[in-house]
């Protein structure tokens, strides 16, 4: 029942051209935030399609930087030449700047997010997908670890054999997980590399680098990988959107492990940059429909596909994305289908 903020989210669609927009039966006139909501939910208070927020956001010129949303402001439904519009008044409260070494978030702002980024934040956090099988097994890998250990952890020193950059000494150490193939075609289009460790090389004698371990979630184990440290920053500022083409893909996996999908978890799609997605991009989600037998013809007939949910695109790589379920009507599954909302 919210979804407001959305279009307060990044102003810098001004131009945009409007299209009809449905608002939300009982719908508020005026919305003010609290701490805790985030754009998509609020934005659901005013539009029956919340990822078509920049058709109504008015922008305002006395707000100086309108494309972040904070506890206090006030949201107002408006008409102007007889068009819905949302327009923003600033709160006085404002957040304090925030900083992690880890992750880095835009705007580092107690700002509204978009989507609950706890959702997403660990996730990125211990998932990668490397786009090629070659790059996974050139990439340098454990060797040994001290005193001839099988198995290390955090603060133990370990080796590592391969092609070292000496201006980017820290890594991550990754071990592979699933590999995807596309149902339809076959194609190989990536690796699911599972999060281990990580720590720095500390010395190189030939191809061999010495590593101190700073961290490590699992055993560290000999074969397990090592890949620099992903930089990409998490945008706390998506903006929701339709593909810019159409779009049929499907939910090839759950990368952490159940089977029955939600709101709020992270499923892997079968379509990237490639296809035309960007994060951002919203997608419907479809539970396929059964074929049955007709008792009245004997003809097995195809029930249609029934929309059960909405995902926000928040992670793209060339053939492969991340996104997050948003809401769902019933249970999703591994090969429901995605489609453009």
């Amino acid at each position: 029942m919210r979804k407001s903020l959305l279009a307060l989210l990044l102003l810098a669609a001004g131009g945009l051209a409007q299209a009809a927009v449905q608002l939300k039966e009982g719908h508020p006139d005026t919305y003010t935030v609290v701490r805790g909501d985030t754009l998509w939910d609020i934005s659901g208070r005013f539009l029956s399609e919340p990822w078509k927020w920049p058709e109504i956001w008015h922008a305002n010129p006395q707000v100086k930087n309108p494309h972040l949303i904070y506890p206090g402001d006030q949201l107002s439904l408006v008409y102007i030449d007889g068009q819905p519009r949302l327009m923003l008044n600033r709160g006085a409260s404002r957040g304090t700047i925030k900083l992690s070494p880890k992750v880095r978030t835009t705007p580092m702002a107690e700002a509204i997010p978009t989507i609950p980024l706890e959702a997403i934040n660990s996730f990125l956090l211990r998932n990668r997908i490397v786009e090629s099988d070659k790059d996974f097994n050139a990439a340098p890998y454990i060797v040994a670890g001290n005193a001839e250990r099988v198995v290390s952890g955090a603060g133990d020193r370990v080796y590592a054999r391969g092609s070292f950059d000496p201006s980017a000494p820290v890594y991550g150490i990754f071990r592979q997980g699933k590999t995807y193939n596309d149902p339809i075609t076959k194609e190989f289009l990536g690796i699911n590399a599972d999060s281990i460790g990580g720590g720095e090389i500390v010395a190189e004698e030939g191809d061999i680098g010495t590593m101190m371990l700073s961290h490590a979630n699992q055993e560290v184990r000999n074969g397990d990988r090592l890949f620099p440290t992903e930089e990409r920053a998490i945008n706390s500022t998506f903006m929701p959107s339709e593909p810019a083409g159409p779009i049929d893909g499907l939910i090839l996996d759950v990368p952490r492990g159940v089977s029955q999908i939600g709101q709020f978890d992270v499923v892997t799609l079968n379509k990237g940059l490639r296809d035309g997605l960007a994060e951002g991009n919203v997608l419907a989600v479809y539970k396929t429909g059964e074929t049955v037998r007709d008792r009245v013809t004997g003809e097995q007939v195809k029930i249609p596909d029934e929309r059960a949910g909405l995902l926000m695109v928040f992670r793209t790589y060339d053939k492969l994305s991340y996104g997050l379920i948003l809401g769902a009507t019933r249970q999703l599954a591994v090969m429901d289908k995605v489609r453009n909302p």
